[in-house]
């Protein structure tokens, strides 16, 4: 039908063009394949066309849907890694507070102890420079009475000008000890 009205449209064209001579309006066969055309590129758009960009349209609104959810995805998990790492971070500030607050304890302690034993090692050394110090006391006053007792001995014999027996002149030298001894 719509063929048969395009033909009858070419027939009369010729007349209508010698009767219109106006040279804005097209000649009406040209009217005809130009809304024939319209309307099949229309049909063709709205069949082919417009599925194909809605699919389009479609698919990249989902990319972006899906785009938009990874970046939520990503955005969370770095949240809970950055939480994580604030945790290990308090909590290694934590240890280094406690290695630190160890390590003064064990100084003290160490340092007690070195007081401690430096202390017990001026004692002994007193001890030792007192037990010395009798020792040596004790080896002058062997000495000094050894000594004491010759010169004794000597005095006596000059005093006396003969020589004594042996058990007279150690009697004679202890007596004189004892008495020094009970002078001082």
């Amino acid at each position: 039908m719509l063929f048969g009205l395009i033909l009858a449209a070419q027939e009369h064209a010729p007349e209508a063009a010698e009767k219109q001579s106006n040279p804005i309006l097209p000649a009406a066969n040209e009217m005809i394949w130009g809304a024939l055309s319209f309307v099949v590129l229309l049909v063709l758009i709205y069949k082919v066309g417009f599925p194909l960009l809605k699919k389009g349209m479609d698919a990249r609104a989902e990319k972006i849907r899906a785009t938009l959810a990874e970046a939520d995805n990503a955005k969370d998990e770095a949240d809970s890694v950055l939480e994580e790492y604030r945790r290990q971070l308090a909590d290694a500030k934590g240890e280094a507070g406690r290695i630190i607050e160890e390590a003064r304890q064990a100084a003290d302690k160490i340092r007690q102890d070195l007081r401690k034993q430096a202390e017990a090692e001026v004692a002994d050394v007193k001890q030792r420079a007192q037990d010395d110090i009798s020792a040596m006391a004790t080896r002058t006053m062997a000495d000094l009475r050894a000594q004491v007792s010759l010169l004794a001995i000597e005095l006596a014999e000059k005093v006396v000008e003969k020589n004594l027996d042996k058990d007279t002149n150690r009697a004679l030298v202890e007596r004189f000890i004892a008495q020094m001894g009970s002078d001082s």
